[in-house]
């Protein structure tokens, strides 16, 4: 999945209080299919101060180095699978027409796709988690997550994500949820 976090345009209006996304994350393998409710707050974006300093450690290629960044950035609101809650480091919005790209990182995996098979990568390496969101103008879309990846940059420098799991894990359905 390449890494739309480079956009400069500024689309990171965001509602009073933050945003939360409901949505269900879906895998399909061989194997089988799996899906599972998600649900993605963000209680504020980055700012582009914040967005270059991370982008700039990013590309120095270093995996590590992305990690402890992102470690150290303050928690910005959280990746929620069943009931377990990974803390957002990185989040940031481009407007797409009508609608918004949203990317969000988190420091730690949120899961290892297909790592509980008896012939599974290692996982070392695949330090962080990155979801897209493409939404429309109303908060709802679709995209994809990578649960446990690591990004890098390629020969021309554009961002690139290495997920650990061998297949595409899709969100559909994606919602933005309303306060009641």
């Amino acid at each position: 999945m390449a890494v739309g976090m480079l956009a400069a345009a500024d689309a990171r209006a965001m509602q009073p209080g933050g945003e939360t996304f409901s949505a269900k994350a879906s895998v399909k393998s061989p194997a089988g299919t799996a899906a599972v409710p998600v649900t993605i707050r963000i209680d504020r974006f980055v700012s582009d101060a914040d967005r270059d300093r991370i982008l700039a450690v990013v590309k120095g290629n270093d995996p590590a180095a992305t990690q402890r960044a992102l470690e150290s950035a303050a928690d910005i609101g959280y990746i929620e699978v069943a009931t377990r809650r990974t803390p957002i480091k990185y989040a940031y919005a481009r407007a797409t027409g009508e609608g918004r790209l949203l990317t969000v990182v988190t420091a730690r995996p949120v899961a290892f796709v297909g790592g509980a098979a008896p012939d599974a990568k290692p996982k070392a390496g695949f330090e962080l988690a990155l979801a897209l969101l493409i939404l429309d103008g109303q908060g709802r879309g679709d995209g994809e997550i990578a649960p446990a990846a690591r990004v890098k940059t390629d020969t021309s420098g554009a961002l690139v994500t290495d997920d650990y799991a061998h297949e595409t894990v899709r969100l559909t359905g994606i919602a933005r949820v309303t306060a009641k």
